[in-house]
């Protein structure tokens, strides 16, 4: 045997003890820089309550900049705002129903001279309990809607044709979900039953689904008339925005 074969075999054990300290030392790496980042890495401006500086790290995966550290918005609920305040905008006397109301969001839309409601499926987080796959509430109830991820964790082919029925004509739904823009198709997988398949399949123990292209087939094959708001460019940068994420404006035909 060789001289060098001799030396392999001998550092051998060494460099197999070497391994568990290298995986080590780059997991604490990681913590550190995650610990780091937590706190923000660029100044950004919340368009919500004015805030300018740096907004806080969420989620699992972390999502740098992504809450506002003075009114809780996060990135959805800033591109909320900027599409109510530059592209639809809900009337000062309008009838709003919120499902699953996100508190940063009921702060600048439950204004004074709106009839501002909350819904959901528990009795004790909204206004009303309703089920939005069948909701009990006459036809035309409302000017607005708002549905913020929700419907990936619902039956869609029922829920939209709810919508869609106690809306009043001219009125519109605003509806973001979890959205995959290079999928043709949503993913749905009925075999994936329990909450951690769930979360490893969409993401969240309570999804039922990854939305793809079709959800805007899904939207007009209710009826809506449907444009999009997109994060787009310098207003990602400024206000801290997902990049590319859409707030679809469905619009029941007057």
């Amino acid at each position: 045997m060789s001289s060098m074969v001799q030396a392999r075999d001998a550092l051998a054990p060494v460099k197999q003890n070497r391994r568990p300290l290298k995986s080590f030392v780059k997991r604490l790496r990681q913590v550190v820089f995650t610990l780091r980042d937590s706190g923000g890495r660029y100044d950004r401006e919340c368009p919500v309550c004015g805030f300018q500086g740096r907004f806080l790290g969420v989620g699992s995966p972390p999502r740098w900049d992504a809450q506002c550290p003075r009114c809780d918005a996060l990135e959805r609920h800033r591109l909320l705002y900027l599409a109510l305040s530059e592209e639809r905008p809900i009337a000062d006397d309008a009838r709003v129903l919120h499902f699953a109301a996100e508190t940063a969001v009921r702060n600048f839309v439950n204004t004074p001279g709106r009839d501002y409601v909350t819904a959901d499926l528990d009795p004790a987080k909204g206004d009303l309990a309703l089920n939005i796959e069948d909701i009990a509430l006459p036809d035309e109830s409302f000017d607005a809607i708002l549905c913020s991820h929700v419907l990936e964790h619902v039956d869609d082919s029922r829920a939209l044709p709810e919508l869609f029925r106690i809306l009043k004509k001219g009125g519109t739904l605003y509806a973001m979900v979890p959205l995959v823009e290079g999928w043709e198709s949503s993913y749905e997988n009925p075999s994936v039953k329990t909450e951690a398949e769930r979360d490893l399949h969409f993401g969240q123990w309570d999804h039922i689904r990854f939305y793809g292209r079709d959800i805007r087939d899904r939207i007009r094959k209710a009826g809506f008339e449907l444009t999009e708001y997109t994060a787009f460019g310098e207003n990602c940068v400024r206000y801290g925005l997902v990049r590319g994420e859409t707030i679809f404006l469905c619009r029941r035909p007057a």
